[in-house]
Formats: C-alpha cells, sequence, structure tokens
C-alpha cells in the first residue's frame, strides 16, 4: 500500500512538472496566418512613384508617375501580377498652359464616400518648379471610364512647394500627409500631417512631424518626401523617401501610437536609420516612394516601391525614365514593427521557411551553414527564391535572396549556402523535388534529386539530407511557405 501511495505520489508530481514546464517535444506548429506569396519583377517599366489600391470590387489599381511627366494613367486587375499586362488608360492630361501644366507628379488613388480621388502634384507653365498639390473627383464605378472633375488645389499653410500627398483613415479619423518646403528651415522638404474636412480641403492647422536631419536623408538634396502609411498591432508606421531621387533615396520610418493624436508632432518617433536602402548584391539602386497594399487573400502585406536596376546615371536622375514599379512581400517582427529587409532581385519575389515543430523558427543561412533560427536578423538570411531547379527534370532550388548564385545544397548530407560552380555535381546537390509536407501536406518538404528517399530535415537546428523514419522525423523535414 505504500509502494502504490508512493507512485501515486511521483506520477502526480511528474504530471505537475508537466503542466508547469510545458512538453518536452516540440508541438505541431499552425499553418501560418500570413502564407507565402511570390510576384514577379517589375510589375511595370518606366513607371515611379507608385501606388496600388485594392478595392471592394475585387480590382488593384495602379498608377504612378510616367516619365514625360504630362498625364495621369490607370490600370486595373484582379491579381497584383496581372497588373503587368493590363491595358493603361489616361484619365488626366496636363493643361495647355498655367497651373496643373508641368511636372505631373506622384498620383495616387482612393476611394473615398462613394467616389473616386485622385491625388497629384503639378507645376505650372510658367515656372515648372512652382509645384503645388491637386485633386481629382471621379465618378463612376470603374475609375478608368469614370467621368473626373478637377477639385483644385489643397491649401496649406504657405504657397511653397509641395507634393505627394496621401489619405488614410485611423481610428475612423481620416489624415491627409504630404510633403512640403517649410520657408523658416534651410531643407528642401519636410512631412507635415492634417485631417480632412473633405478628400481635397484640409482642417485645422498642419503639422510637421519630420524634416530631414540626419545624414541619410540629406544626401544630394534635404529631403523628407513620398509618405505612406501602414497599420499594425496597434501602431501606425508611415515610412518615407529620403535623399536625390538617385542610387542615395531610401526610405525612413515613423512610428505612432493608433490611439495618439496623429497631428501631434510629440506623437511620432523617427528611426535613426533608413528601413530600405539600395543593394548591389541584387543589382536594386535607390529603392523609394513607396506604397502599401495587400495580397489577393487579403493576408499579407505587400510593399509596393520604385527603383532602377543600376547605379551609375547621366545628368539629372529626374531625367533618367528608367524608375520602375517593383513588389515584395513585407514581413513583421516579433515586436508587431515591418521588416522590409532587402530590395529583391528581379524575377520570382522570395518565400521563407518556418518549422512545422517549432514555429517561430525559420529557415536560415549562418556563416554559409543552413539551420532554423528566430528572429532572423538580417532578413534576407532566411528568405529565398524558389527557382526552377539547376538539374532540371522537375526539380526546384533555393536560391538565396542576398546573395544571388549562392543555394542551398547538400554536402556529405550537411546543408550549406555555396555559389553555383557550374558543375553537373553542384546542380545535384542543389536539387530537390518539392513535395507535399511529410507531416502535414499543407506544408511542404523537399526530397533529394540525387538521393531518392532523403529530405532536407532539421537536427539540432542544423538542416541536413536524412530519410525520416519516425513522426518526428517528418516534423522535421516540413517547412511551411511564408
Amino acid at each position: 500500500m505504500r509502494r502504490n501511495a508512493v507512485r501515486l505520489i511521483l506520477a502526480g508530481l511528474v504530471a505537475l512538472a508537466a503542466v508547469l514546464t510545458g512538453p518536452l517535444t516540440p508541438v505541431q506548429a499552425a499553418a501560418p496566418e500570413s502564407p507565402a506569396v511570390t510576384y514577379t519583377n517589375p510589375i511595370a517599366e518606366k513607371r515611379a512613384d507608385p501606388h496600388i489600391f485594392k478595392h471592394t470590387d475585387g480590382y488593384y489599381y495602379f498608377t504612378a508617375t510616367v516619365p514625360e511627366y504630362d498625364r495621369i494613367v490607370l490600370r486595373r486587375a484582379t491579381t497584383i501580377q496581372g497588373l503587368s499586362t493590363a491595358q493603361e488608360v489616361t484619365i488626366w492630361t496636363k493643361h495647355s498652359s498655367g497651373i496643373m501644366g508641368a511636372h505631373i507628379w506622384a498620383p495616387e488613388i482612393h476611394f473615398i464616400d462613394g467616389k473616386w480621388y485622385v491625388y497629384f502634384a503639378a507645376g505650372s507653365t510658367s515656372d515648372v518648379w512652382a509645384i503645388r498639390m491637386y485633386v481629382l473627383e471621379g465618378t463612376g464605378a470603374n475609375p478608368l471610364t469614370a467621368t473626373w472633375a478637377e477639385k483644385g488645389q489643397i491649401k496649406t499653410t504657405w504657397e511653397s512647394f509641395s507634393l505627394d500627398s496621401t489619405t488614410f483613415v485611423v481610428n475612423g479619423v481620416r489624415y491627409l500627409a504630404w510633403a512640403q518646403r517649410n520657408p523658416a528651415e534651410d531643407n528642401n522638404t519636410s512631412l507635415f500631417i492634417a485631417k480632412l474636412a473633405n478628400p481635397w480641403t484640409i482642417q485645422g492647422t498642419p503639422a510637421e512631424i519630420s524634416q530631414p536631419t540626419l545624414s541619410w536623408e540629406t544626401i544630394g538634396y534635404k529631403v523628407n518626401e513620398g509618405p505612406a502609411l501602414i497599420q499594425h498591432g496597434g501602431k501606425v508606421f508611415m515610412t518615407y523617401s529620403a535623399s536625390a531621387t538617385d542610387a542615395n533615396y531610401c526610405l525612413g520610418m515613423l512610428t505612432a501610437s493608433a490611439t495618439a493624436d496623429l497631428t501631434d508632432p510629440a506623437s511620432w518617433t523617427k528611426g535613426t536609420q533608413p528601413v530600405f536602402t539600395t543593394n548591389a548584391s541584387t543589382s536594386q539602386y535607390g529603392p523609394g516612394h513607396n506604397s502599401f497594399t495587400v495580397s489577393e487573400d487579403g493576408r499579407s502585406d505587400i510593399l509596393v516601391y520604385h527603383d532602377r536596376s543600376y547605379r551609375d546615371i547621366t545628368g539629372d536622375p529626374l531625367n533618367d525614365p528608367n524608375r520602375r514599379t517593383r513588389v515584395q512581400k513585407l514581413y513583421w517582427k516579433a515586436d508587431g514593427t515591418p521588416d522590409f529587409g532587402i530590395p529583391v532581385a528581379d524575377g520570382v519575389t522570395p518565400q521563407r521557411f518556418s518549422s512545422y515543430n517549432y514555429p517561430d523558427r525559420f529557415v536560415r543561412h549562418w556563416e554559409y551553414r543552413a539551420r532554423i533560427d528566430a528572429n532572423v536578423s538580417p532578413l534576407a538570411d532566411s528568405q529565398f527564391r524558389v527557382v526552377t531547379g539547376l538539374a532540371g527534370a522537375g526539380t526546384v532550388s533555393l536560391e538565396s535572396t542576398g546573395f544571388p548564385g549562392y543555394f542551398l545544397r547538400h554536402k556529405n548530407f550537411e546543408v550549406w549556402l555555396e555559389k553555383n560552380d557550374g558543375t553537373s555535381v553542384f546542380a545535384s546537390d542543389a536539387s530537390f523535388y518539392r513535395r507535399a509536407g511529410l507531416a502535414d501536406p499543407a506544408g511542404v518538404s523537399y526530397e533529394s534529386y540525387n538521393y531518392a528517399g532523403r529530405y532536407v530535415r532539421h537536427y539540432d537546428y542544423l538542416l541536413y539530407v536524412q530519410t525520416p523514419a519516425t513522426a518526428t522525423d517528418r516534423g522535421d523535414a516540413t517547412f511551411y511557405a511564408q
């Protein structure tokens, strides 16, 4: 009896310990809330300052600055990729004389209270640099065929260089943000915000929330411009562009609480470093003037921006027509802040792969060894382009985002990131068959091309190609694309 009592007490203690400490083995991950989405860049050549708006009618609407600076164009498609080949319609052309007669820049399209509105900047035929902000109002279900009326200039505190107006709603309040030259400051433009009385009229006194003071904001020109806003986790994040519109162009970011008074400059905190910059490895230069949209399933945030595929520009960058529209998935860090990563290489956009049984850990390379880790920084170390397999025959290869030309390959059954040396051995070792997840068909598993039955799996957080024999093995060989 005593022995049975002791056994019962010990069993109870073990059970209590399990409750308090949790399971000793990993628990199956839920499929990610934001599954992978892929697009092929660029979306549009010779289209700068892009804005993509997803409407409730199931269409994406796309507008951007054309290099002739003489008109406003629109496209629509049911997918983001479809905008690449969608018919483009000119909905408005610059005036032949006077205001709105030159430098037609940075249009944005919005749907407010049953009507369409396009915000844009324009100069005058008498002074092309007398840039001011204007609004068009469109009536009709389809803005490509709508009737458009000019609502005039957006009046601000000063009659000074002003552009890049954008509008958004936070906690039921509609705001306008824009860039403008403050006559009291020694710079080109600062950022301002105000509430709107109607889509073309500011309410109250605008507040200045940022001016270019940091070293990376003042290269070539002292610029804060192109504001864009995204909300997440009770916070609002406002990106903006800084410096000259060449390879120095980059994105900075302001942060505020969604419950704060956004017209109070004290509500905003500016990051000390840019969040998105030129990347020579991927041949992307001067990324900037972004907007945000969402994926077709509504589960991923998408960063929209322009850049160039080369660094060196002859003459004034404004006269170079080759800024092009690009998109890529925006990720979120564990602390709820956005992770922009790097402007990815042209072609298919990358994915991340989370572990089936360690949902906060992602496949990444560290000192060229492949492993799974949480809180990966930089983001690009955990992003891979799934491309046609180097060995062909229905295979895929996983190419590093930050090191184009480097692929995951197995060597002595360990998985490493190495540069493609062009040999057939490398091609075979870096090629895999994409299979439904061994532990969950909603996931993905990668079977070795040249060792049938061996799969990429993690063990002690390092990646190998091994033959899965147990349920744990199959879980270790299953990943979710994000």
